[in-house]
């Protein structure tokens, strides 16, 4: 009795272990390019307007963000997949050993 009080737990760990590195949901095909996200078409706030009465924060430390100077990536079809996830890679067979 007291071996299956201490195996069941260790069965549960082995099994989160497991799978924990797997996706058995995964999509195997070509991956879907999926739009951008809400957050990729994000604009910049308006500015702060400070009531009168009240002083302005100090805004000389403040984080600045440059421009992006990178041009678009060219266009991807719909048979190359997305970039979300790497490509297929296969190692390159060995050469053969001269006999001798």
């Amino acid at each position: 009795m007291k071996k299956s009080l201490t195996l069941v737990p260790l069965l549960w760990v082995v099994l989160a272990v497991s799978l924990s590195g797997c996706n058995p949901f995964r999509h195997r095909g070509p991956a879907i390019c999926k739009e951008p996200e809400g957050y990729a078409k994000a604009t910049e706030a308006k500015v702060l307007t400070i009531p009168a009465g009240l002083e302005n924060p100090d805004t000389r430390n403040a984080l600045r963000i440059p421009d992006l100077n990178t041009p678009e990536p060219p266009a991807r079809k719909k048979d190359q997949g997305c970039l979300d996830e790497p490509p297929s890679y296969t190692l390159p067979p060995k050469p053969k050993q001269p006999a001798g």
